[in-house]
């Protein structure tokens, strides 16, 4: 056995032994690069050296950005805003009040950018609120729990920047545009799935569709929603980069929340930022570590031998795209989001490539992926938050959500497999 054969399986078999006994992702990332440097012989002084490059980007400051921008918005009272203009686009559909939930998280993701920070703002409002109507507790929980997930794809989401940057310089703002429709199919696959369901328990309607009603609650949200405007107009305008807009969403951000909603005051805010600086600490830990990891992959070849061993289980492009969704699925059950695109992208991408698959549509597939992995046991954040918010067990919450599984599947099969789902917009926009 080669050294570098070695230093290959002391890496990722340290690594997964570390997931498996419950290390903080982190930390198994680093100690496990680290064995893998003392096997090669590298000195260790190496690992700061790619751990501070790691995090010396000027694009990835557009992340703690994002971050402060969603958090503002999300403690500003846009929770409710949002919540009337979905009942005024759907709510007088069958399962009104599902449908509501659904559209809503379309709406909040957009600023928040974050399936958890969705499921725990609007869950703690809709799902009382859904129970008091007649739906059943785990039915809300459900549809909270995977409706998040559009979050994750409709811009400005700091994953998205997070992925750009692990796959070498991929547009933000191409990503930004290919996520819009993909977060809309998920939403129409999760109302059908819930149309189906509120049929069959003779789940209420809402009240009856008013353009009027409309109107006033689009008037009322207009100043939450302009924020997405500003940062996905701005960057794909070439007006400013994402850094750029994402520093002006968080002032526009600060100015909407304290004095036009006055949903949040200036002692609440020194609050949020204290929130976002606990966030943005582990995601900053995640990339700097992972950066040394990714060293070790690539120096290794692991990217070579992965795309080898996948293209060799099979010529056809259809099998190695259904190959790459279950790595994806898989690795989803076991880790959270950020890192498994910091470590999985620069593995995976050279394989979807080499099929056809571009890298802004294998962007979007990743998240996606990633987003029902939040859902799953064992490691799943948004799927332990909505249990929480409920009240209701891990196991009758995961029960509830086994259709709703369903639906996410069928819109990740589709955006795997047509092309035109993804880069529609960023063909459209050049």
């Amino acid at each position: 056995m080669t050294i570098n054969t070695t230093a290959i399986a002391v890496l990722l078999i340290s690594f997964f032994v570390m997931i498996l006994l419950r290390f903080p992702i982190a930390y198994a990332v680093a100690l496990s690069s680290v064995l893998c440097l003392l096997v090669e012989g590298n000195p260790l002084t190496s690992l700061c050296q790619f751990m501070v490059k790691g995090i010396s980007s000027f694009s990835l400051m557009a992340v703690p950005f994002f971050i402060t921008m969603g958090v503002l918005m999300g403690k500003g009272g846009i929770s409710e805003k949002l919540i009337a203009l979905a009942n005024a686009c759907v709510g007088w559909m069958t399962g009104g009040m599902a449908m509501v939930n659904i559209v809503a998280s379309y709406f909040f993701g957009g600023i928040s950018g974050s399936a958890s920070a969705d499921t725990a703002s609007l869950g703690s409002i809709l799902i009382p609120m859904m129970a008091d109507q007649g739906y059943d507790k785990d039915f809300a929980t459900a549809v909270t729990i995977t409706s998040s997930c559009e979050g994750l794809l409709v811009p400005p989401s700091h994953n998205m920047v997070i992925y750009a940057m692990a796959a070498g310089g991929v547009s933000v703002g191409s990503l930004f545009l290919a996520g819009y429709i993909p977060g809309a199919l998920l939403a129409v696959t999760l109302m059908i799935g819930s149309y189906i369901i509120s049929k069959r328990r003779h789940y209420p309607k809402g009240d009856k569709f008013s353009f009027k009603a409309l109107i006033k609650q689009l008037s009322i949200s207009i100043w939450a929603l302009a924020a997405i405007i500003i940062v996905v107009v701005g960057v794909v305008g070439g007006v400013f980069t994402a850094t750029e807009s994402a520093a002006i969403a968080v002032i526009y951000s600060l100015i909407v929340s304290v004095f036009i909603y006055k949903g949040i005051t200036w002692k609440g805010v020194w609050k949020a930022l204290d929130e976002c600086i606990n966030t943005l600490s582990i995601v900053l830990i995640l990339i700097a570590t992972s950066a040394v990891f990714g060293n070790c992959l690539t120096r290794l070849h692991v990217p070579d031998i992965a795309t080898k061993a996948i293209v060799g289980v099979s010529n056809n492009p259809y099998i190695i795209a259904l190959l790459l969704d279950l790595i994806l699925l898989l690795l989803g059950c076991i880790m959270d989001m950020a890192p498994i695109i910091l470590i999985a992208t620069p593995i995976l991408l050279p394989v979807a490539t080499s099929i056809g698959i571009t890298p802004i549509q294998f962007g979007i597939i990743m998240i996606l992926n990633c987003g029902i992995g939040l859902l799953t046991p064992p490691v799943g954040a948004v799927l332990f938050i909505g249990s929480a918010v409920s009240k209701l067990p891990m196991e009758k919450v995961v029960k509830a959500t086994l259709p709703f599984y369903i639906c996410m599947l069928i819109a990740l099969i589709l955006i795997t497999f047509i092309p035109g789902i993804s880069m529609f917009l960023p063909n459209l926009f050049g």
